[in-house]
């Protein structure tokens, strides 16, 4: 068994265990990425070099964008290719001043900010792996964990509120004050919305609380399925099969 896991690694585990198995123990992928996947990667080294404020060029985007597409197995119409362009040119603008303006004065303390600590609960033979998109510090001393998440033209409550979502954060805020001896209480956590199709608000910045129960909570899950994957219980979740890729196919027939 390999040494760690990641969130979206607990988050297919969570799905279901059967299908966690045919991925992450017997290696197999179906899902090779679509331009949703390739405008996230693109949109996502846009903010990362704007905030750090390396000079990119009008270009930037539209270069990254296909290189995401060119490693796709599929190909993507033309005209596709250029709504989302269009799309994703409407989105760079607000980037920073959308950062700004939610956090007033700030320092870049990192970007993809990797995490490789231990899971306490399994001595040192388990680790939690994460990649932290953006972390800055505030003038009052607070630490801000920000995850950039694209979307359509936004999140509705139910989203913005669904416990293994808000989780991530909850578990990187956790191993992020673990790995640099922080305090949690100066530590806050935040979804970072990149609208696609949104007509007003193409960046939306909000917190999500990540407290001691629902950190607690999200430690729970991630042992729950440590101590599982351990001990090789892949118990099948027939309720997510219809959303399942590998649904009907040779590996869960």
């Amino acid at each position: 068994m390999k040494q760690h896991i990641s969130y979206s690694e607990l988050s297919k585990w969570y799905a279901c265990p059967y299908q966690h198995k045919i991925v992450y123990v017997d290696n197999n992928k179906l899902f090779k990425g679509n331009i949703f996947t390739a405008f996230g990667s693109a949109i996502h080294k846009v903010c990362e070099n704007l905030i750090l404020d390396s000079p990119i060029g009008n270009d930037f985007f539209e270069e990254e964008f296909s290189k995401e597409l060119d490693s796709l197995e599929e190909s993507v119409l033309p005209e596709e290719k250029d709504i989302f362009l269009k799309q994703g040119q409407n989105i760079i603008p607000h980037i920073l001043p959308a950062a700004k303006e939610y956090f007033g004065e700030y320092e870049v303390v990192n970007t993809e900010e990797e995490l490789y600590e231990l899971i306490e609960a399994f001595g040192d033979d388990n680790n939690f792996k994460g990649f932290i998109d953006l972390v800055v510090k505030t003038s009052d001393g607070k630490y801000h964990i920000i995850d950039w998440k694209t979307c359509s033209w936004g999140w509705n409550l139910q989203k913005r509120t669904d416990k293994l979502i808000t989780y991530q954060l909850a578990l990187y805020k956790h191993f992020f004050a673990k790995k640099h001896n922080i305090d949690t209480k100066l530590i806050e956590t935040h979804f970072a919305l990149l609208k696609r199709t949104s007509k007003k608000e193409r960046v939306e910045i909000f917190r999500v609380t990540s407290g001691e129960k629902k950190t607690n909570n999200a430690m729970a899950l991630l042992e729950k399925a440590v101590n599982n994957i351990k001990r090789n219980r892949h118990i099948k979740n027939r309720l997510s099969c219809a959303k399942c890729e590998f649904h009907k196919t040779k590996h869960c027939p």
